[in-house]
Order: C-alpha cells, then sequence, then structure tokens
C-alpha cells in the first residue's frame, strides 16, 4: 500500500490521523492487521497519532481512549505531558493495578482546569456545593481544537439519546452501506446543514465521526414536521426511519431532552432561594434607589410583614451576570456611563453586597457586560478588577455556565441549579420561527425550553461566542432542578418536566442602544423560590422609591 491508500484506510474507517503519523507512515508495514486490532477493541481512539501505532499491543485493551485523546490533547496545547505520558507507560511497560490507579488519579487532577469539583459547607443546614465551574485558558486554537470539541459534544448526547428505546439499535452512518435497501434504520448524529425543498420537504445532512448521510422529513408526516421545523444546525439528534438508495426517509425524531422521571424535589425546611440579574451598576439608568430597597428587603428592613417573612427565610441569592454595566461594550456607551471607571464600578457593587446577612449565600456569575472575556464559558471574575468581590465571605463567584448544588444535606440531594447568563437566546428568538411568533425577545421562557430539550445552551455554532475544548461545557449532561438565566432584561417564570426557569429581571431602565435593538426591559423585579412547596414568588421593586 502506499501512502495515500494507507490515509484512506484510517480515514474511511472512522479514524482521525495526526501530521506525525502520517510523517511516519512506512509503506512496508501491514497496516490491516493494524486496523483489524482497533476494530476488536471494546473501546477505540479517536486520533491516531505515531506513538499509539508504535505502542498498541495487548495491553490496549484495557486503555481508556477517551482520557488517551484527553491527555494527547493536553499535551498539543502545551498544558501537562505527565498524564499522556503515563498512557504511553501503562501501553508499553506496565499496566499492574497500581500503575492504573496512578493513571486514574492523575487523569482526574488534569481534568480540573477545565471542570472543577469543590465544596463549601456552611454553618446550618445551608451549603453550597460546585458541581461544574470551568476556567479554561485563553490560546490559539486549531483545527483540531475543533474536531475535539464537536466529538466530545455528540459522545456526551449520543449517550443520552442511546437511553431512548428507539435508538437502542442505533448504527453508525458507514455502516449503513450493509444494510439492503428499505431497511428500517436508526442513527444519531449531528445537523451539518438544514435545507427546505421546492415542495416544502425538509432535507438534513446528518454526520457522526464515520461519514454523512442525507436525510429527509416528509411535509406530509405532521408531528415529525413539526419537530422538525425548530432543529437548528450543529445539534444532536436520533433519527428513526426507512433507508433506500443511500437516503433516509424519517419516521421519528429523538431529542436528548430531560426525562418525564425526574423528581420535583422539595426541601423540608422553610428556605428560600432569591433570583436577580443585570444590575448594570455604572450606568445612568441604573435603579440605585430601588437596589436599595432590595438590600434593605434582604436585610428585613423594607417590605410589608408577608415580604418581611420571606426575607427572613431567604438563604440563597442567585445573581446570573452583568452585575456592573462595563465600558467599550457597544458604540456611543460612554456617554450612557454615570461611572467610568470598570474598577470603581465593581467597587461600588460590592459595598452593596457587601451589606447583604452574612446568613444568606450569595453565588453569582458573569456575563458579557463584566470584565472578563466574551468567549464562553466566561471564567469567574477577574481579580484585577474587581478585588472587593473576593473579600465577600459569604460569596461565591462561578463561571458562566456553572451548575451549584444548594441545600444538600445527609437526609437530603439538595438542589442543582444550572446558572448561564443567556448570550445565546437572542439568536434563538429569531432563528425559531415558533418563538419568534410568540414574542420573540420577551420569552426567555420558550428559549429556556428549547435548550433544554437539546440539552445545550448554544447548539448553533455561533449563536455564542464558545471557546473550543477538550469538553463542551455547553452540554447539559447533568440535569438540574432550577434554570436560571438573564440578559434579557424581563422577568419569566416557568415549569418544563419538573424543572424550574427562571430569567431574571434587571436593575436599569432602557437605554437608546436597548431601544434600538427592540429591548424593553421589565426592570426591578425579583424571583423567589420556595424550596419547601417549589412555589414561585415575583416581587415588584420598580415603583418603590
Amino acid at each position: 500500500m502506499n501512502k495515500e491508500e494507507i490515509i484512506k484506510l484510517f480515514t474511511g474507517n472512522g479514524y482521525l490521523i495526526s501530521p506525525d503519523f502520517v510523517k511516519n507512515i512506512d509503506e512496508s508495514k501491514d497496516y490491516n492487521s493494524f486496523v483489524n486490532k482497533l476494530s476488536n477493541l471494546k473501546n477505540k481512539p479517536t486520533i491516531i497519532n505515531n506513538d499509539l501505532f508504535l505502542l498498541l499491543n495487548e495491553k490496549a485493551e484495557n486503555i481508556n481512549w477517551n482520557d488517551f485523546d484527553l491527555n494527547k490533547a493536553y499535551l498539543e496545547m502545551g498544558k501537562s505531558n505527565s498524564g499522556y505520558n503515563v498512557f504511553l507507560d501503562v501501553m508499553g511497560h506496565d499496566s499492574s493495578k497500581d500503575k492504573k490507579n496512578i493513571l486514574d488519579n492523575l487523569a482526574e487532577e488534569i481534568k480540573k482546569p477545565e471542570e472543577i469539583v469543590e465544596e463549601e459547607v456552611n454553618e446550618g443546614n445551608e451549603s453550597v456545593i460546585i458541581l461544574k465551574n470551568y476556567n479554561t485558558v485563553a490560546r490559539k486554537k486549531n483545527l483540531n481544537d475543533f474536531v475535539i470539541h464537536f466529538k466530545a459534544r455528540y459522545d456526551s448526547l449520543k449517550k443520552i439519546l442511546m437511553e431512548r428505546g428507539e435508538l437502542q439499535n442505533t448504527i453508525s452512518i458507514r455502516n449503513l452501506s450493509s444494510k439492503e435497501s428499505s431497511s428500517f434504520v436508526s442513527i444519531i448524529g449531528i445537523i451539518r446543514k438544514k435545507n427546505y425543498t421546492k415542495n416544502n420537504n425538509i432535507i438534513l445532512a446528518l454526520e457522526d465521526i464515520t461519514g454523512e448521510i442525507n436525510v429527509i422529513i416528509s411535509k406530509d408526516k405532521a408531528n415529525v414536521m413539526e419537530k422538525a421545523n425548530e432543529l437548528v444546525e450543529d445539534e444532536v439528534i436520533g433519527i428513526t426511519g426507512v433507508l433506500n438508495k443511500g437516503v433516509i426517509f424519517v419516521n421519528n425524531i429523538c431529542l436528548p431532552d430531560i426525562p418525564n422521571t425526574l423528581e420535583l424535589k422539595k426541601s423540608q425546611d422553610l428556605i428560600y432561594a432569591v433570583f436577580i440579574g443585570d444590575i448594570h451598576l455604572g450606568l445612568k439608568k441604573f435603579m440605585a434607589k430601588n437596589f436599595d430597597n432590595f438590600i434593605k428587603w434582604l436585610n428585613g428592613e423594607y417590605g410589608n410583614e408577608k415580604e418581611k417573612e420571606i426575607s427572613k427565610n431567604t438563604k440563597y441569592l442567585f445573581i446570573t451576570g452583568d452585575i456592573v454595566e462595563g465600558a467599550g461594550i457597544y458604540p456611543g456607551q460612554e456617554a450612557d456611563l454615570e461611572v467610568k471607571d470598570i474598577k470603581k464600578q465593581y467597587e461600588l457593587v460590592s459595598e452593596y453586597l457587601k451589606r447583604i446577612p452574612k446568613s444568606i449565600k450569595i453565588v453569582a456569575c458573569g456575563g458579557n457586560h463584566d470584565a472578563m472575556r466574551l468567549s464562553e464559558p466566561q471564567p469567574i471574575f477577574d481579580r484585577r478588577f474587581s478585588p472587593q468581590l473576593f473579600e465577600i465571605d459569604n460569596l461565591t463567584l462561578v463561571s458562566n455556565p456553572s451548575l451549584v448544588n444548594i441545600n444538600a444535606s445527609k437526609d437530603f440531594s439538595g438542589f442543582n441549579v444550572l446558572m448561564y447568563h443567556g448570550f445565546s437566546f437572542f439568536y434563538y428568538f429569531d432563528a425559531v420561527t415558533r418563538i419568534k411568533n410568540s414574542g420573540g425577545n420577551t420569552r426567555a421562557d420558550l428559549v429556556m425550553e428549547f435548550l433544554l430539550k437539546r440539552r445545550h445552551l448554544a447548539p448553533t455554532w455561533g449563536s455564542a461566542q464558545c471557546d473550543p475544548g477538550v469538553l463542551d461545557p455547553m452540554v447539559i449532561d447533568k440535569v438540574p432542578d432550577i434554570f436560571c438565566s438573564g440578559h434579557v432584561h424581563r422577568v419569566s417564570v416557568s415549569q418544563y418536566k419538573n424543572i424550574t426557569c427562571i430569567n431574571a429581571s434587571c436593575w436599569a431602565t432602557q437605554t437608546k442602544d436597548q431601544e434600538k435593538r427592540g429591548m424593553v426591559p421589565d426592570p426591578a423585579k425579583v424571583v423567589v423560590v420556595n424550596l419547601k412547596t417549589r412555589e414561585n414568588t415575583i416581587l415588584n421593586f420598580e415603583n418603590d422609591v
């Protein structure tokens, strides 16, 4: 076999090959046997490099190839070579129990910069446990980063989809060629392209790591067509249908979605969680008096007796980003600023937060107006610009997005709260016809449901400024009990399959920039969730001056 035939042998079997492997191809070697050996493995590597070819032996069947790909990616990024070297050591020399334990521990340690798991246990029964917190380091990206990123997305969502009964016999796209015409088939793929035909049928180009195929949804299948109309590019779906002449005619579309069996968790104790967002301190339009009244309410110094009783039992406060207005966010912003110094903005907002009772645990993520990189996942706040935030003992800073557990105890698993500022929402306000026709940017509740069904916070590449890496942090792999967001500047509360969906209000009135973009704020509203009953209340501070 010549070099070109060897390359086609690997790519045709669904493997990616690294430049160092191509460089060291030896046409005298038996690469067919190597590919056959790979096909017999229970778990298969994705990327073939020269080290793998040289060291693959009978011990390879014990290797976790997902971790191998992960550590190879870390090596290429310049992050760490220790995990990768241990893989080589295990593969080539020693597969003892002790060595495997070292490998497992090291792999977990290396993953921490991407997905941090830590626990903060507070006095009493209240707790804040960070389940997912991302702190990826910004760096120059290459094509391989996107390949690894989308493969991570595909693998995560495929695992969820495979739990569906109708997808139990799913096969790869490459293996469809072995099926007879008119066979009933099921596949899982990423939507590369979506088009309507002149007869108003839909054609999807679906791809997995082995290939691509066109699938057709007929307008005559009303139930399937209704779901297909809302499909967007780059989301991962499962389909069942009939194979005919290299095309699949779809009978059903499966989304990852939320299980129907999700429990509606309730706390044994009377405890409230409060949700706000988009403070935008620094704007001339910032509602300082109204926000001051909110802080007084948390201290039991404002409101009627019923409202004071709620504040007395409030134990958690979530802030979903844009805690300051920032600077240089949009053209002409300087004219809208009361406080032009970004550090001063954080200093002033910190003074408000320091007044919140220490008995209330605050959890805050950033947004697109905060002093941090725009690409998601956004890390926690930058200490250089906001040192005062790090001095607040009852404030936990998390990334955007993040997953936090609250109120867990020995007898109760607590509530998982998914936090996301919501940058991708505006894309789907316009891209999904049903949402656009139902109120567009006033219907954050519909977008939140849309994203939960897809188990992804920004399924279409470009709907948010995502940072490709070895994980896709926008995947909702762990089902939350509460999903909270902001960005839209309008309050909404809804339920989807026992998940409480909250889009927080804001603390600033409409700017000229918002008016140009059709944004009409609904400010100074506070969402309060009773964790004992899961009922919610919206408190209105808008007219309190």
